[in-house]
């Protein structure tokens, strides 16, 4: 059953010439550097990338995949950056920290939106990366559609005027904390520290660095009714907060290989009593610093009704 936290649809982009982006290394802890060479990485992403299309799809989740031929954005498999969507009809777009970033916005995917499904009005930020602001979607954001709370993780990714701005547009209450890694560097999107399904919540509350703040974010995730799971920092380092609840012909998880092999056997059975885990495997894509959430654009829309 479809649920405001769990969409049965997503938009993703297939990458034709991927790598690790050197605009976003200075500030984002969990890339890596790879040995192959360009031709060979940009490769196993592309084959990463259409065998978790596969899956996704098998699982029975409608996945909209655009092809991305640029040489100019190396970052373009994570969509959830640059746009989101919300029930009621409502889509963002917003301004991205790292300039090449900023080209892989594409009105083609905005079209779609308009014409398969109940499109209300589109709120565009993207102007105000002229002021050197940046709200990079729902990976400085981790939304809770239910409760109407938006998890944010103070960073140069995340500005809080900008996040004001968004929570009143679209109806949300700013939960804004400071979180830092096991190494102690500052954490830069809030989606690899946190992922909020129906019925659970992961979370690595240690790395929320002050104790009331960190009891608090607690506290409310419990008040929301969801079982919190809480992650260690290793955990986090294998992507197991990066993940994303949808609907297929079940509920389900999607995380990747990396965070399925990273849980431990009590957090798996609170999560199987909500959801069926689908791991993707993409070890290639994660050395970009980012997991299985941030390649899915989740469309929280009403599709329209064919004739």
């Amino acid at each position: 059953m479809t649920t405001l936290q769990a969409p049965g649809a997503v938009v993703m982009i297939r990458p034709h010439h991927f790598q690790s982006n050197p605009e976003t290394r200075d500030d984002n802890a969990f890339q890596t550097l790879s040995d192959a060479t360009a031709e060979v990485t940009s490769a196993q992403a592309l084959a990463e990338f259409d065998g978790a299309v596969a899956t996704l799809r098998e699982a029975g989740v409608t996945v909209h995949v655009f092809d991305d031929t640029s040489t100019e954005t190396p970052d373009s498999v994570f969509p959830n950056n640059w746009f989101s969507t919300h029930a009621g009809g409502h889509v963002a777009i917003y301004p991205m920290f790292a300039p090449n970033r900023r080209k892989e916005r594409r009105w083609d995917v905005i079209e779609m939106l308009k014409r398969d499904y109940r499109v209300q009005d589109v709120i565009d930020y993207s102007g105000l990366e002229a002021d050197n602001l940046a709200l990079e979607g729902t990976g400085a954001m981790v939304l809770d559609h239910i409760e109407r709370v938006a998890y944010t993780v103070k960073s140069n990714r995340a500005d809080p005027v900008l996040l004001e701005r968004f929570c009143t547009h679209f109806n949300f209450e700013p939960m804004v904390f400071e979180a830092k890694d096991a190494a102690g560097r500052d954490v830069y999107h809030t989606n690899v520290l946190m992922g909020i399904g129906t019925d659970y919540a992961l979370i690595c509350l240690a790395m929320i660095t002050d104790p009331a703040r960190r009891a608090e974010v607690a506290q409310r995730l419990e008040d929301s009714g969801r079982t919190v799971i809480d992650l260690t920092p290793d955990q986090i380092g294998a992507f197991l907060g990066n993940t994303l609840e949808l609907t297929g012909r079940t509920r389900i998880l999607a995380l990747s290989t990396t965070a399925m092999e990273a849980l431990r056997p009590e957090q798996r059975a609170v999560i199987e009593r909500s959801a069926t885990l689908v791991p993707l495997s993409i070890p290639t894509i994660e050395t970009a610093g980012g997991s299985v959430r941030c390649m899915l654009a989740a469309i929280h829309l009403s599709p329209r009704k064919r004739i």
